[in-house]
C-alpha cells in the first residue's frame, strides 16, 4: 500500500510539473533560509558555553558620570580584583586582562617579525577560571614566573612547526624576551575573546608594574570574578556601594580635597557604579568601552529568529494554498476512487504521503542550497557556520521537521480533497471551500506587511551608512596612507627619518607621526585625562574629561583639520611643548569664554605612592588654537572635549598623497620601510577604510536585511501566485462567460488582480507605521543620523506592489487568455 502511495504521489508530481516545481522550490527556499538563520542564532547563543564554570563567572563593569563625560566601561583599576577577593567570601578567584594592542613577534633565532593582534597580559589564574585545555606545561604555574608566556596550538605550529614550543624563547616587539611555559588548545570560535599569546602579568616589565598599582581611579584592566558555588551575584552587587565608599572614596578625596565624601561627590551630579555581567551575557548584552572584541546584539538575534519563523510559516502556508488551488484538477480522481471503494482514510494517507514527499524533496534541496550559499552568508555575517553533517542529532531534527511540516502543510488539502462526495464530483458540483477569502486575505496582508517592513529597514540602514560616509567629518579621510607599528623603527629619530624619506617620494604631499588617529580601531590610541581651568581648585563641578592626543607639528595639516581660532603647532615656537590645541566642544566645558587663546588649563602631573593623582604635582598648558570639531568616534556618540599636545607618539605614520596610482605609492613607501626596518613587517591601511570598519556591523546588517527582504518578497509572491491561481480556478466559468459576452483580456486581468491589489495597499497602510517605529528605534542609537522621509516608505510600497502586480499579472493573463469554450466545458 505504501509503495502504491509513493507511486501515485510521484506520478502526480510529474504530471503537474510546473506547480510541483513551485511547491518544492518555495518550500526549499523557506527551509534553507530558516536553516541558515537557525544556525546563526544557535551560534550567537552558544558564546562562552565551552566554559565549565561559566555560570559562576562574572565581569566587573563601571559606569561613571564625571567631568562632563558619561563613560560605560568594562575596565577597572588594577587593585580592584584583589580587593574583591579579600573583602567578599563569595569570590573564589579573580583574573585580569591588560590589553596593550598588537605585538611584533619572532622566535629567538628568527629574523622576521610577524604582527600578532591577539596578545594579552593576564594573571596566572587564567586557566583556573576559563576552560581552556593546556596541552603542554603546567596550567597552575605556567604564568607565575616573570617573562613567561603561554601560546595557542596555532601559534606553536606557526612558529615551531613540527616540534614542541615548550621551553622555547620568543621575542616581543624586538626587546622583550619571553619563555613559552604552556601550550593550550585554540580558544573556540564562539568566545568573546580569542587570545593566541598570554603574557604573565608579573615581574618588572612596565605592564606588570602597572598591574601592581593601588589606584582604583584608573580603568585599564578587564576584571573577572569566579564566584563560589551557590553564591548570589545580585546580592553581591548590592554590596558594591559600600566597596566604593571604602576604596574609591579616600582616593577621590585625596584628589578633590579631604572634605570630599562619596555623598558630596554624588550630590554634585556625578555618579560611579560597579556592576556585574554574567559571562554568557557578554557577547549579546554588552557594548561598553574596553570590550576585548566587538560583540553581537541580542536584538538582531531576536529579529532574525522572528524572520526565520515567518519565512518558514509562509512557505508552509503557500504550499497548502497551491495544493488547494489545484484541487479541482483532482476532484474527478477523488470521485472515481471513492466509487471504486477507496475509503476516506486511504485518500487522506495518499495526500499526506504526497505532502511529506514534497517536503522531503524540499528539505533535500534546501540543505543543498544552504551548503552552496552558506559561504556567502558567512561573509555577510562574519561567521564560520557549517552544516553539522557529522552530528546524528541534526538528521533526527531534519527528519522530525520533514514529518511535522509535511503533516501540517498537507493536513488541510488532504481532509479538504478527501471530503468530496463522489456523486457531486462526477456531476461537476464541487464546493471548493474558503469562499469567504478571509484566511487568504489575511495571509496576503501578513506576508506583505513583513515584506514592506523589511524593505523599509534595508533602505534605512543603507541610507544611514551613506549619510555617515558622506557627512562632513572635520578631517580628510580620503587618500591618507597609514603605516602602522612605527615603533619597530625605534629609537624615535629613525621614525622621523622614515617620515622625511617618504616625503621625498613623488605624490606624497604631507606626513605626520602620531599613534592617535581620528578613527577608532586597534591601531588608534585613546587616552583620557582630567583637566580644569587654571586658577581654580579641582572640584567635581569644574573637572573636564579631555581626550589627550600626542601629535607632531604636521598632524593638523596632514589630516585636513581646520583651525578656527589661533594657530597650530610650529617648530619655530619652543613654547609649544607646553601648549594645547582644543576642539570647539572643549571650550564651554572649561568656561574659557569668547577668547580662549592664551588661557591655561591644568592637570595632575604626578602620582602618589599609591598610584593615585598627586594634587601637589600639577602642570599647566597654554591654549594656542581651537580646531573645528571633528568626529573621532562613531556617529552613535557625540563629539566630546579633545586636546592636541605636541609630544612623541610613534604608533603610526600617516601620509597624504595625491596620486591615483595607489599601488605605486604603496610600493615606494614599502621600499623606504624595508631599507630602514629590515625584518619588520610592513603593515598599512587607508584612513577611509579604517573609518568604514567602524561601521562594519551596520554594513553587514544592511546586506543581510536586503537578503531577507528579497527572500520575503519571493516567498510572498509565491503565495500570491497560489492565491491568484486559486481564485482563477474558482472563477473559471465566470471568466468564460465574460469573454463570450465580449470582455477584453485586460479587463479580466484587472478584475482578477484588483482584489489582491487592495490587500497590498492595506498591508502598506499597516506596515508603514510599524516600520516607522522600527526605524525610529534603530536610529535612536545614533547621535548623527539621516532623515527618513515619506519617500522611503512610498518607495518600499511601490517596490512591493510592482513585484506583486507582476506576479498576479502572469496568472491573471493566463486565465484571461484561455479558450472560453474549454472553460465553460471544463466547468460543466
Amino acid at each position: 500500500m505504501l509503495k502504491s502511495y509513493f507511486n501515485i504521489a510521484w506520478r502526480n508530481l510529474r504530471k503537474q510539473g510546473v506547480y510541483s516545481f513551485i511547491n518544492i522550490a518555495g518550500l526549499a527556499v523557506g527551509v534553507a533560509a530558516c536553516l541558515t538563520i537557525v544556525m546563526f542564532v544557535v551560534d550567537e547563543l552558544s558564546y562562552d558555553a565551552y566554559n565549565i564554570k561559566g555560570n559562576r563567572i562574572y565581569r566587573l563593569n563601571e559606569e561613571i558620570k564625571f567631568g562632563g563625560n558619561h563613560v560605560n566601561i568594562c575596565q577597572n583599576g588594577a587593585p580592584l580584583a584583589n580587593a574583591m577577593l579579600q573583602d567578599y567570601p563569595e569570590v573564589e578567584a579573580t583574573v585580569r586582562f591588560r590589553n596593550q594592542g598588537s605585538y611584533l613577534v619572532k622566535t629567538a633565532t628568527g629574523t622576521q617579525n610577524i604582527k600578532e593582534p591577539n596578545v594579552i597580559w593576564t594573571d596566572s589564574t587564567f586557566f583556573e577560571i576559563f576552560s581552556v585545555k593546556v596541552l603542554a606545561g603546567n596550567p597552575v604555574t605556567a604564568l607565575k614566573e616573570p617573562g613567561s608566556i603561554a601560546i595557542s596550538k596555532s601559534m606553536e605550529q606557526k612558529y615551531f612547526p613540527g616540534k614542541s614550543a615548550l621551553g622555547e624563547s620568543m621575542i616581543l616587539d624586538n626587546v622583550r624576551h619571553a619563555k613559552v611555559t604552556a601550550v593550550y588548545e585554540d580558544i573556540p570560535a564562539a568566545s568573546h575573546f580569542h587570545f593566541d599569546i598570554l603574557i604573565a602579568m608579573v615581574g618588572d616589565w612596565p605592564t606588570a608594574k602597572e598591574a601592581q598599582s593601588v589606584s582604583f581611579l584608573s580603568e585599564n584592566f578587564n576584571t573577572y570574578l569566579l564566584l563560589k558555588p551557590g553564591a548570589d551575584a545580585k546580592a553581591l552587587e548590592k554590596k558594591f556601594p559600600g566597596f566604593l565608599a571604602k576604596y574609591f572614596g579616600p582616593q577621590i578625596a585625596s584628589v578633590l580635597g579631604n572634605d570630599m565624601t562619596m555623598d558630596k561627590f554624588f550630590a554634585s551630579g556625578n555618579s560611579w557604579e560597579i556592576t556585574l555581567t554574567p559571562l554568557r551575557d557578554i557577547h549579546l548584552h554588552s557594548d561598553r568601552k574596553g570590550e576585548l572584541e566587538p560583540n553581537g546584539n541580542i536584538t538582531y538575534v531576536y529579529l532574525f529568529a522572528i524572520v526565520a519563523a515567518f519565512i518558514l510559516a509562509i512557505a508552509c502556508v503557500n504550499f497548502m494554498n497551491l495544493s488547494t488551488a489545484r484541487s479541482s484538477n483532482r476532484a474527478k480522481e477523488v470521485g472515481v476512487r471513492k466509487v471504486m471503494g477507496s475509503l476516506r482514510s486511504h485518500l487522506i494517507r495518499q495526500f499526506l504521503t504526497e505532502s511529506i514527499l514534497v517536503t522531503l524533496l524540499s528539505f533535500v534541496i534546501a540543505i543543498c542550497l544552504t551548503y552552496l550559499f552558506l559561504p556567502i552568508f558567512n561573509d555577510l555575517a562574519s561567521k564560520h557556520l557549517i552544516i553539522p553533517f557529522a552530528n546524528s542529532f541534526f538528521y533526527l531534527i531534519v527528519l522530525g521537521c520533514v514529518l511535522i511540516i509535511g503533516l501540517l502543510a498537507g493536513l488541510y488539502p488532504s481532509f479538504f480533497l478527501s471530503a468530496f462526495k463522489p456523486v457531486n464530483v462526477l456531476k461537476g458540483q464541487v464546493a471548493l471551500g474558503m469562499k469567504s477569502g478571509l484566511i487568504r486575505s489575511a495571509l496576503v496582508v501578513f506576508q506583505f506587511v513583513i515584506s514592506i517592513s523589511l524593505i523599509v529597514g534595508a533602505i534605512t540602514v543603507n541610507r544611514q551608512l551613506n549619510f555617515i560616509q558622506n557627512k562632513k567629518l572635520g578631517f580628510e579621510k580620503n587618500q591618507v596612507l597609514v603605516v602602522h607599528d612605527a615603533y619597530a623603527l625605534r629609537p624615535f629619530p629613525n621614525v622621523q627619518t622614515f617620515k622625511n624619506e617618504v616625503l621625498k617620494v613623488s605624490h606624497i604631499e604631507r606626513g605626520t607621526i602620531s599613534g592617535n588617529l581620528p578613527v577608532e580601531g586597534p591601531d588608534s590610541y585613546r587616552n583620557n585625562n582630567t583637566y580644569w581651568k587654571e586658577g581654580n581648585q579641582p572640584t567635581p563641578d569644574n573637572l573636564v574629561g579631555l581626550q589627550s592626543w600626542y601629535v607632531d607639528t604636521d598632524y593638523i595639516e596632514t589630516m585636513g583639520m581646520k583651525i578656527k581660532v589661533g594657530r597650530g603647532f610650529s617648530p619655530e615656537f619652543i613654547s609649544d611643548s607646553t601648549a594645547v590645541i582644543l576642539n570647539e566642544a572643549a571650550l564651554p566645558m572649561f568656561a574659557l569664554g569668547e577668547n580662549p587663546i592664551g588661557q591655561k588649563i591644568s592637570t595632575f602631573y604626578g602620582n602618589k605612592p599609591d598610584g593615585s593623582p598627586d594634587p601637589d604635582q600639577l602642570k599647566s598648558w597654554t591654549v594656542i588654537g581651537v580646531i573645528e570639531n571633528f568626529h573621532f568616534s562613531t556617529m552613535k556618540e557625540g563629539i566630546t572635549p579633545l586636546g592636541l599636545f605636541l609630544n612623541k607618539s610613534d604608533g603610526n605614520v600617516s601620509f597624504k598623497f595625491s596620486s591615483s596610482k595607489t599601488e605605486e605609492v604603496i610600493q615606494s613607501v614599502e621600499k623606504v620601510w624595508k631599507q630602514l626596518a629590515p625584518g619588520q613587517p610592513f603593515q598599512y591601511s587607508f584612513l577611509d577604510e579604517d573609518f568604514g570598519k567602524m561601521y562594519a556591523s551596520e554594513r553587514r546588517l544592511s546586506q543581510i536585511f536586503f537578503v531577507f527582504a528579497g527572500l520575503a518578497i519571493i516567498i510572498a509572491c509565491l503565495g500570491l501566485f497560489a492565491l491568484t491561481a486559486f481564485t482563477a480556478e474558482q472563477r473559471t466559468k465566470e471568466i468564460g462567460i465574460r469573454k463570450v459576452l465580449g470582455a477584453s483580456v485586460s479587463s479580466i486581468v484587472v478584475l482578477l488582480s484588483k482584489e489582491f491589489g487592495k490587500l497590498i495597499i492595506i498591508a502598506f497602510a499597516i506596515a508603514a507605521p510599524l516600520a516607522w517605529f522600527g526605524v525610529d528605534w534603530w536610529l535612536k542609537s545614533y547621535t548623527y543620523k539621516t532623515e527618513i522621509g515619506v519617500a522611503v516608505y512610498l518607495m518600499a510600497g511601490v517596490i512591493a506592489f510592482a513585484i506583486a502586480w507582476l506576479t498576479m499579472g502572469y496568472q491573471s493573463i493566463r486565465a484571461a487568455s484561455s479558450d472560453p469554450v474549454k472553460s465553460l466545458r471544463s466547468d460543466g
